[in-house]
């Protein structure tokens, strides 16, 4: 008998992040917000690396990637989160809860390996220069696009598996804001051990996989940086890494703090809690993070301007 035969539930429901009436209106409106903004601030920064041939280095490749990214990642959830909290209810199909699994998961680990990608790059700008715009060509930016792609479909399909590998025949509540496919999992049916370690050996080489790159890139960035004689040139090394460093600390701390933790039935609340951060604050944070203190964002940005008031002068 085939598993969809056996599924009974047809739709889940989320419980969100509360069921008070007037706090669902108010978060309604601070996500709604941060959503925008969200939006606002990654699309800007891919607008300005864009327009200024200055910024069409490696670097801003793989950041303007980052910013896209972003906006898809929070695009797969938060207006979700915005139709339930306005509606009063979580109701989502199973159809479409198989969808945002496999989308967020896809998303979540592109996410990841990209930010192990954009380290190997630092490392190579500041260790290797002398044949960084070899190895960094235009061609070798694209191949690792479409790998990291490729690398976040494959485990966003490994995720859906999991998923639909086993019947479900209620309750159908997740105590989540939306499908994520460990909470989702505890609502199957029959035993899931074997599918619940496919899912953990799976998240921890996307999770362990890029942070060992990271790890490994910063170390030896660190011995070539303690090697330069100038104090500008150190600063001027460490200050390319900083952003980067910054939110690979925010996107790993929260995440392990939701995966690595103690499972905990005095907190039922936390998961939620956490994911909050990685689906909502990260993603509106990035932005702030990447262009905060670069000089050549700003630059760029000063050019458009000015750029602007000159078209809209001739107008």
């Amino acid at each position: 008998m085939r598993p969809e035969n056996l599924t009974s539930v047809t739709e889940f429901i989320l419980m969100g992040l509360t069921s008070h009436r007037r706090s669902q209106i108010l978060l309604f409106v601070i996500i709604l917000l941060i959503y925008v903004l969200t939006v606002m601030g990654n699309l800007g920064i891919i607008v300005v690396i864009r327009s200024d041939p200055h910024l069409h280095t490696p670097m801003y490749f793989f950041l303007k990637h980052f910013a896209g990214l972003e906006i898809c990642y929070v695009t797969t959830s938060m207006p979700q989160m915005l139709a339930h909290l306005q509606a009063g209810n979580g109701i989502i199909s199973f159809g479409r809860c198989a969808v945002q699994v496999y989308v967020s998961t896809c998303l979540a680990a592109v996410e990841f390996i990209l930010l192990g990608v954009m380290a190997y790059d630092r490392y190579l700008a500041i260790c290797c220069p002398l044949i960084y715009v070899t190895i960094m060509g235009r061609s070798q930016q694209v191949k690792l696009a479409f790998a990291i792609w490729t690398a976040g479909s494959i485990t966003g399909l490994v995720s859906l598996s999991c998923f639909l590998r086993h019947p479900y025949c209620g309750p159908n509540r997740i105590n989540h804001f939306y499908c994520e496919l460990p909470l989702v999992m505890k609502l199957a049916c029959g035993d899931t051990h074997t599918t619940e370690v496919i899912a953990f050996v799976v998240a921890g080489v996307v999770l362990a996989g890029p942070l060992a790159a990271i790890v490994a890139s910063y170390l030896l960035i660190l011995s070539t940086v303690l090697r330069i004689q100038s104090a500008a040139g150190r600063r001027k090394a460490f200050s390319t890494c900083g952003s980067h460093l910054a939110v690979v600390s925010l996107y790993y701390s929260t995440v392990i703090a939701m995966y690595l933790r103690p499972r905990s039935r005095s907190a039922p609340d936390r998961d939620k809690q956490v994911a909050v951060f990685y689906v909502v604050i990260s993603p509106m944070l990035n932005p702030i993070i990447y262009t905060l203190r670069n000089k050549d964002i700003h630059l760029a940005v000063a050019k458009m301007l000015q750029k602007w008031g000159v078209e809209h002068q001739k107008i």
